[in-house]
């Protein structure tokens, strides 16, 4: 995997991440181009099921100015490339009570081509969030210390 060109913060403060995969991404050209000037926002984006195929939602790639009337709309929903047991097994899961599918990042592969890492999530509760900034704290605060005693 190459270099992220946009990662989804808000995702790891506010879900618990359960199990992650990678995933194709359908793209007009001019989103390409925007995607290599790294002109995408991750945030609030999430994956939906419609029938036998899941769709991303609210990733707002922004217009290639270049374009002109090739343009598309920034925010439509973009189809994702899953295979059909993927996508049987994700609609399985995503049926329980609580779960997500979110965008964790968006990179170029190797061959570049557009991916996606996708990612179960369940959402955090806010006690859940102070645990992990406390655990986060004390880990940080170990390494200082053994670091001095080095």
């Amino acid at each position: 995997m190459s270099k992220p060109i946009s990662t989804n913060r808000k995702a790891y403060r506010d879900y618990e991440v359960l199990e992650s995969l990678e995933s194709g991404i359908t793209l007009k050209g001019s989103e390409v181009k925007s995607l290599r000037a790294g002109k995408i926002n991750l945030d609030d984006s999430f994956a939906r099921f419609e029938g036998e195929e899941i769709f991303l939602y609210n990733a707002h790639i922004s217009h290639y100015t270049e374009a002109s009337y090739l343009n598309v709309d920034p925010d439509r929903p973009r189809k994702l490339l899953l295979h059909k047991n993927q996508i049987l097994r994700i609609i399985g899961k995503l049926t329980q009570k609580g779960l997500t599918l979110i965008p964790l990042k968006i990179y170029f592969n190797d061959r570049g081509f557009v991916k996606v890492e996708l990612a179960l999530c369940r959402g955090k509760k806010l006690y859940d969030k102070r645990q992990s900034i406390k655990k986060r704290e004390t880990d940080r605060e170990m390494r200082r210390i053994v670091k001095n005693r080095r």
